[in-house]
Parts: structure tokens; C-alpha cells; sequence
């Protein structure tokens, strides 16, 4: 198992497999690096696929401090730094886009030579200015709701998000596998990383990124209504948007062949 310390301490599980150019996928909320289950030995045929868990997400060091989207984001940077790797393609699925969209207005594009932004909107709560943020954790009242239930329930609440953020009913055993992963963080560690993500709107910073960018917007997800997925899409200059009509929230399980070409053919030839 390889693992690297941050600047401030921590331990952080990442893994590299295959040959080329290097892709850095970060998973989203309470998730890990076996989220990728279906992806990795395929886009490890093509390309140099590097993988982390998140602090106190999967096999990373659960502490209970510094869980922020900026903090997040410094560990990606300190993990590029330690791999001493360049022309990467950032790809961040839900909250791991906005973990690159933070790396980016911290560092600009340091390392980097191309972005996948995949299921995220760019602003969590819905407001008089933004309909469609997160379905299920969209003003303080239901961010409240939220962290009574991790709370209360944090197998239960870990079991949701599985089933929520799928359209095809899983296979029992990667559903229970997927479950237990997410049950890894700790609930406060959920709790405060999500109130740091919900309150960030990234509509300002989002234009003014200038990398080669894909844009994966699933159009049955449960999570956000895809129109803001797609602004996203619509709003960086020159980024290519490719929508997956079968798929809830965790499109690269649901159309993982699909997935899995666009993301190999925009890393091989960007």
C-alpha cells in the first residue's frame, strides 16, 4: 500500500497503474478509491491512472481536522509534488471537481494540462439566483437534516448514498462493498466537509479557468439536476460536454464503457 505525509502531516493512501499520460481521479463526498472499481484497469491500458483517498476518506489517515475543499486540495498538490509529476488531466467526480476547481484558483494550472469535471454543480444551495443545486442538501435546514441522520445512522446514511447516487440497481455485493467504503469516514469528518462544500459558489471563479476541459453531465442523476452540471460545461471556454442519458449521479458505474472511452480519448489526445 503506498501512502505519502502532507505538509502538515497526514497520511494519504494514493496508487499508480499503467503507462502514458497521467490521469489524477479524486472520488467525491464520504467515497474512495474503490469507487473506481470499473475504471481504473481500463483506463490504465491507455494511461498512467493515479488514485487517492481523501484525508479521512478510505485507507487515509481519519483525522478530525482541516476538512475544507482549500485543505483538499492542498494534499492534491502535495501528492503531485511527491510524484514529481506534470501534464496531468485533473478528473473530479461531484465533490472532487470542486477540490480541482479550488487547486486551480490556488495554484493555477501547476502540473496540470487538462480537467474532467464530472456531475458537479457550481453551487450546492438553491436560491433566488440558482435553481439547481444539490436535491438533497440544498439550503441550511436539509444540511441540518443531513447531519442529524450521519449522526444517528452512519451505515444507514453511508447505504443511502449508494442507492442515491445510482440509476441501475447494483450487483448486492458492490453495493455493500460501496456502502462500506463511504462508512469509512468518520461522521464528523463527513459533516465538516460537507458544511465547507455546500457553502462555496464557484459560478465567479468557473470562466476564468483556461485548461482543455471535459464536462460529464448525467441526466438521471438524483443528486443535482443536470442543467447545473451543465453550466459548468457552458461556462469554461472551449470545454466539450458529453452528457450520459442512462445514468444517475455515479455515471462512470452506471455507462462505465462509455465513461471510460471519453475519458481515455480526451486524456490520449488533448
Amino acid at each position: 500500500m503506498s501512502t505519502f505525509k502532507t505538509n502538515d502531516g497526514v497520511e494519504i493512501y494514493y496508487d499508480v497503474q499503467g503507462e502514458g499520460k497521467p490521469l489524477l481521479m479524486l472520488p467525491g463526498w464520504t467515497c474512495s478509491t474503490k469507487f473506481w472499481k470499473q475504471n481504473v484497469d481500463e483506463l490504465a491500458k491507455s494511461c498512467k491512472v493515479i488514485t487517492m483517498d481523501l484525508r479521512a476518506h478510505g485507507e487515509s489517515e481519519k483525522v478530525l481536522h482541516s476538512h475544507r475543499i482549500s485543505r483538499y486540495a492542498m494534499d492534491v498538490k502535495n501528492l503531485l509534488d511527491y510524484l514529481d509529476i506534470k501534464d496531468v488531466t485533473g478528473l473530479g467526480w461531484s465533490m472532487g471537481a470542486s477540490i480541482w476547481w479550488s487547486y486551480i484558483e490556488l495554484f493555477g494550472n501547476d502540473r496540470l494540462s487538462g480537467l474532467i469535471c464530472v456531475d458537479q454543480s457550481p453551487a450546492q444551495y438553491i436560491g433566488p439566483d440558482w435553481q439547481w443545486g444539490q436535491k438533497g442538501c440544498y439550503d441550511v435546514e436539509s444540511f441540518i437534516r443531513l447531519c442529524c441522520g450521519i449522526q444517528a445512522d452512519p451505515e444507514g446514511s453511508a447505504a443511502g448514498l449508494i442507492t442515491g447516487c445510482l440509476n441501475h440497481t447494483p450487483d448486492p455485493e458492490d453495493a455493500k462493498m460501496l456502502a462500506a467504503e463511504a462508512n469509512k469516514c468518520p461522521p464528523y469528518a463527513r459533516i465538516e466537509i460537507m458544511r465547507d462544500h455546500t457553502n462555496l459558489d464557484w459560478r465567479d471563479f468557473i470562466p476564468h479557468i483556461n485548461l482543455p476541459t471535459l464536462v460529464c453531465v448525467a441526466k438521471k442523476s438524483n443528486i443535482f439536476d443536470w442543467h447545473g452540471s451543465a453550466w459548468v460545461g457552458e461556462n469554461i471556454p472551449g470545454a466539450k460536454t458529453v452528457f450520459f442519458e442512462d445514468s444517475g449521479h455515479m455515471l462512470f458505474w452506471d455507462e462505465a464503457d462509455k465513461f471510460n472511452k471519453e475519458v481515455a480519448d480526451f486524456v490520449c489526445n488533448h
